[in-house]
């Protein structure tokens, strides 16, 4: 039985240094010296933070990841969101269960590993701006290790397997009009052009639907227009969220858009794909040798950003992830960290 105490210690510290997106220095500062004190000899690039064991040689790499950034605390929230606090098996705190659970967990999961001889080169990293995408976070720090062979993303799944990830495309949308007087009645109202287009978006339905994911999902989430009453506005913005299956290419989803509406469509990045780990994989049959479940995960994480083999995994319920009074179960952590050590130890990959 691995004694997590030090790790619950160490995450109940963290939860009490602000680390939204953007500002994670503090936390990674925090996170550097604990690590340097279990005698690990850490690295870094800005706010990333990574170690690797010596214990695989010239192996395959093997990743574990998770954030050190959380998201603003919400105004729903009944206590202190920086003061960690355990009562009985939860403990409460911003970025306890997305991502610190996952955070110690995978922490301690390499303390064990790396303690005896493996078949591949381990390296755990914790990483910043993975709620906000921001490319100064894992993929600033992914080229410092060379390419993995799997990767093992630390997110709350409730020790399910997501052997499948949908994308995320964030689309920013432009309808063009004419302004005029409004008591005149001329002009041309582009949020009336953009109403067209919106409710395509509302009601396509793409043909082909993921086994694991389901189908390709498309929310407008914001709407602007007009500076002031009395003017018909000649510009309409917004939004779309939108969820690729893997079925698609971004590329194929983004042409097929354009190819519909009639207003201006820029998407912000098309590198957050979706993804898909074989079911043959040794991780996957290792995970299902121990009962774990496999599923398809609607939310994106930082596996959207990996073009290798990657499970994501980990300890937490997603539902209170960004969520008022977040939580952690003590009771997760600990299976958690005994999961993930079962699941990988000795595991042959390539």
């Amino acid at each position: 039985m691995i004694d997590v105490a030090p790790y619950l210690e160490l995450l109940e510290e963290l939860i009490g240094v602000p680390s939204t997106s953007g500002d994670e220095k503090a936390a990674a500062d925090l996170l550097q010296n604990r690590m340097k004190a279990l005698g690990l000899d850490v690295r870094r690039i800005g706010n990333n933070l990574w170690v690797e064991s010596d214990t695989g040689g010239n192996g395959p790499v093997l990743l574990l990841n998770a954030h050190i950034d959380t998201v603003k605390p919400s105004s729903g929230y009944t206590r202190d969101p920086f003061r960690a606090s355990l009562e009985g098996d939860r403990l409460y705190g911003l970025g306890s269960n997305d991502d610190g659970g996952s955070l110690v967990a995978l922490l301690a999961a390499y303390m064990e590993l790396s303690s005896r001889p493996q078949p591949y080169r381990l390296v755990f990293s914790a990483t910043a701006g993975e709620e906000n995408g921001d490319p100064e976070g894992f993929e600033a720090f992914l080229p410092c290790i060379g390419k993995p062979s799997l990767g093992i993303v630390g997110e709350p799944t409730g020790m399910r397997m997501a052997v499948a990830e949908k994308g995320l495309i964030v689309l920013d949308c432009v309808s063009r009009g004419k302004s005029g007087h409004v008591a005149v009645g001329d002009g041309v109202n582009a949020l009336y052009e953009a109403m067209d287009d919106i409710q395509w978006f509302r009601n396509y339905r793409f043909d082909k639907v993921s086994d694991f994911l389901g189908p390709v999902r498309m929310s407008v989430t914001m709407v602007q227009a007009g500076s002031q009453h009395n003017v018909i506005p000649d510009e309409c913005r917004f939004v779309v969220d939108v969820r690729p299956n893997g079925e698609y290419t971004n590329e194929e989803i983004l042409l097929l858009i354009r190819s519909h509406v009639a207003c201006e469509v820029e998407p912000r990045s098309l590198k957050h794909r979706s993804s898909v780990i074989p079911k043959d994989h040794p991780a996957v049959r290792r995970g299902l040798s121990l009962g774990l479940s496999p599923y398809g995960s609607p939310t994106a994480s930082n596996r959207s950003r990996c073009d290798f083999p990657t499970l994501k995994i980990g300890p937490g319920d997603s539902a209170r992830s960004h969520s008022a009074d977040e939580y952690i179960r003590i009771s997760e952590i600990e299976e958690a960290v005994g999961i993930y050590t079962r699941l990988l130890d000795g595991l042959e990959i390539k």
